[in-house]
């Protein structure tokens, strides 16, 4: 495994690359602005296109390169400007329906940040590989699955809920480049085609849900019911 034989300095830096995607996560679910989801999705997008990046350079793996590349253009450009034309056609720029406050939320998030690094300890000592930034690359990836699980539960608005989907898999993403960055280029291109196709149905589920229920809350779903 390359994350358990890094020199410090590279692991240094692959593990301010993941706490700071972590860190915008966080930005995410501590905010009601859509655009400010946005932007902490776009930064974050980059951050781990970087990683990929350097994770190619020190690992030998040139095929890393090709994703970093993607990653910056479709998860850092192209999803963010499609999001943003959904947002700017519905004329919502806030989070209205949320179910638990942002500071609540923030509250949660820490704990699920915890509950992922003592699954990750256990699992890395059972592994081998304590002590290395593949437990620091389990613990980041746990967290932003559990923190976009939790967007999806306390967020009401479609936007919302597509974004949490992103940072979701966002997370998988980040961590599979550090802990398995071999992984074929096919699949990595498979999953940003999916993520195009996922945005694009919730494009049209949401202007679908505006002109037959009046809102953009998924709670409204319910009335769709035939």
């Amino acid at each position: 495994m390359l994350a358990a034989h890094l020199p410090p300095l590279v692991a240094s830096l692959f593990s301010l690359l993941a706490i700071t995607s972590l860190l915008l996560a966080f930005v995410m679910l501590g905010s009601r602005w859509l655009l400010e989801y946005l932007i902490a999705f776009g930064a974050e997008s980059w951050l781990i296109a970087i990683l990929s990046a350097a994770v190619g350079y020190y690992g030998g793996y040139p095929e890393l390169y090709v994703i970093a590349v993607l990653t910056a253009l479709f998860r850092g450009l192209v999803l963010p400007y499609l999001i943003l034309r959904i947002v700017r056609r519905l004329n919502v720029d806030r989070e209205l329906h949320e179910r638990l406050a942002p500071t609540s939320s923030l509250v949660v998030g820490a704990m699920l940040v915890l509950f992922a690094f003592v699954v990750s300890s256990h699992l890395g000592q059972s592994l081998g590989v304590a002590g290395t930034v593949a437990v620091l690359a389990l613990t980041v990836m746990l967290s932003m699955k559990l923190v976009g699980f939790l967007m999806l539960t306390v967020r009401g608005e479609a936007i919302s809920q597509i974004l949490a989907l992103l940072v979701l898999e966002n997370g998988i993403f980040l961590g599979s480049q550090i802990l398995v960055p071999g992984m074929p280029l096919l699949i990595e291109l498979v999953i940003l085609f999916d993520l195009l196709v996922v945005v694009a149905c919730f494009g049209i589920l949401v202007r679908f849900l505006v002109s037959h229920a009046g809102t953009s809350s998924v709670r409204e779903l319910r009335r769709l019911r035939g």
